[in-house]
This record gives structure tokens, sequence and C-alpha cells, in this order.
């Protein structure tokens, strides 16, 4: 499993936890942050993904 698969879903989580936080507390910016924090775990997510794929096709 590529490294940016890993980072990527702690991205998410950590962008999901700040976006949440924000809506609470009423606070936009945070929200926001959270936001793209967890839409680009999800590019770094996909780009682990293709790495791991490209990995694989390699091996094969």
């Amino acid at each position: 499993m590529d490294k940016n698969r890993i980072d990527g879903a702690a991205n998410q989580v950590k962008g999901a936890v700040k976006e949440a936080a924000g809506k609470v507390t009423g606070n936009t910016s945070t929200q926001v942050e959270g936001a793209a924090q967890k839409n680009a775990g999800k590019v770094q997510s996909t780009v682990g993904k293709a790495k791991d794929d490209v990995r694989d096709a390699v091996k094969s």
C-alpha cells in the first residue's frame, strides 16, 4: 500500500473533524479549511491508489 493512501486517509479524517468543529462552533473559516483538507486527502488517496495500480500492473 502506497504511503499516499495512508496519509490521504488521515487527512480526510482530520479534515472531516475540522469541518465538523467549524460547523458546531459556527466558525466558517475552520469549516472551509476542514473541507479543503478532506478533499486534499481524497486526491492524495487517489494518487496513492494509482501508484499501487501501476506497481501491480508492472509486477504482472
